[in-house]
């Protein structure tokens, strides 16, 4: 009787197993054409392209990543970038875990998560406006400014007349911190009083309060006062005589004046609804009549968020709008899998939620907070849509980081594509550990 031998019974194994293996490898290989078009190819372009100068004709070896070391616009991308990656993952990261705690003792909790994570519906483009409207220094336009000036201007009265000033010729001079005085000394008990005219208020910004000021200004004063009226120097339609109360004139109610003596201020008044004021019990002697600078100072603005100083945070801000709910959901996911009975006996145990937060919550959840933080970072050393559309052209140098950087010095303007392809490969070399220790990580969660 024939016996097979050991080889010739392996033999029909080894080809049905190299048959699946052929197989598997052709499935594959459009996936394999596909990130080599557009991985493998791109990124040994860009290696070889960064050896080059601008134009690409000539070697320059090293150059170009030398000069990202030298260029101060690319160290201050390098610099925000820096800044994204230890603010941006580290709170993602805590907000997602302590909304991810409290969720889970709310009554709402799947429509609280669903509104939260809303935003990663959105794109960067639509998120990029709707910020760069948000973030609008004009109060009119721009909400967070909106409300900015509203809590401001609640508690603190601001100027009426920002506009104000005085009519040229007439009693009044200017100070250089923009008050205004009188140009001759005044006393006590002389008449007729003072009139004090001011243009450049528009008609329908006065207070609705304001009665014509005609009256005020013939009012005879007592012989320890000083008495006077400011008024809008100004008929309405025309007419009128310039440095004269005249009938249809009104008064500026609310502003404030002051009767100095020897640089002291000696008594001071606020307009009554007709502009007139009066300082009682003067003693006898001379004295200025001053209207101070806070009367015209300009209304308050809000908050230059795009300024130089707090673009990269505001940017950072609507980062942190649209990746919060993916850091919840993640590490909401990971908070159910944890042992409810350990919870329930450090209840039973005396613990308070604070102490089981800290010492039971936050180290079981630790594979999938690190998780969630260096998928994060990798994250935000890519970020380049929200950088471009939310900071204005004139700070673009001061929000920008490598990404954006990389775009301006290629296609943006710069056209040296030879620097720009070395600030790719100096990205791609800070991504890879990032991406590195995420696959080991899954990987170690899979075994």
């Amino acid at each position: 009787m024939a016996v097979n031998s050991p080889a010739t019974a392996a033999n029909p194994r080894q080809q049905a197993q190299r048959r699946r293996r052929n197989i598997a490898v052709l499935f594959c290989l459009p996936a394999l054409l596909l990130l080599g078009a557009l991985v493998v190819y791109p990124v040994l372009f860009s290696a070889g392209r960064s050896l080059f100068d601008a134009s690409g004709d000539r070697f320059v070896g090293g150059d170009n990543y030398a000069e990202l070391f030298n260029d101060p616009a690319t160290l201050k991308a390098i610099r925000n970038s820096t800044i994204w990656v230890v603010v941006a993952p580290a709170l993602l990261t805590g907000l997602g875990l302590v909304l991810a705690v409290l969720t889970e003792k709310v009554r709402w909790a799947t429509a609280f998560k669903l509104v939260l994570f809303l935003p990663m519906a959105v794109s960067f483009l639509a998120a990029g406006i709707v910020f760069r409207l948000a973030y609008e220094e004009d109060p009119n336009r721009g909400v967070l400014n909106a409300v900015a000036v509203g809590v401001h201007d609640a508690f603190d009265d601001r100027s009426a007349y920002p506009t104000a000033r005085a009519r040229e010729g007439q009693s009044l001079t200017g100070d250089p911190g923009g008050a205004y005085r009188t140009t001759e000394a005044v006393r006590p008990g002389e008449s007729p009083g003072l009139s004090l005219g001011f243009v450049g208020v528009a008609p329908d910004a006065m207070p609705s309060g304001a009665r014509s000021a005609q009256n005020a200004s013939a009012a005879t004063p007592a012989a320890d006062e000083v008495r006077g009226v400011v008024y809008l120097d100004f008929t309405p339609g025309g007419g009128g005589k310039p440095g004269t109360v005249d009938p249809a004139e009104k008064g500026l109610p609310g502003m404030s004046v002051e009767a100095v003596r020897d640089g002291d201020v000696a008594a001071s008044a606020t307009t009554a609804a007709d502009g007139s004021f009066a300082f009682r019990g003067l003693e006898a002697g001379s004295y200025t009549v001053r209207v101070p600078a806070k009367n015209f100072a300009a209304p308050y603005q809000g908050i230059s968020w795009l300024g130089p100083a707090l673009v990269t945070p505001a940017i950072i801000g609507a980062y942190l709008w649209i990746w919060t709910g993916f850091s919840m959901v993640l590490i909401g996911a990971g908070l159910a899998a944890l042992p409810r009975e350990t919870l329930e006996a450090a209840r039973m145990d005396g613990a308070n939620e604070l102490q089981i937060f800290r010492k039971i919550t936050v180290p079981l959840l630790g594979p999938v907070l690190t998780v969630v933080f260096v998928t994060l970072v990798i994250n935000v050393m890519k970020v380049f849509d929200l950088v471009y559309i939310i900071a204005p052209g004139p700070v673009q140098e001061d929000a920008s980081v490598l990404a954006t950087r990389m775009w301006l010095v290629s296609f943006g303007g710069g056209n040296n594509q030879g620097l720009g392809s070395a600030i790719s490969m100096l990205l791609l070399l800070l991504v890879i550990p990032a991406m590195v220790f995420n696959v080991r990580r899954f990987r170690k969660s899979g075994s």
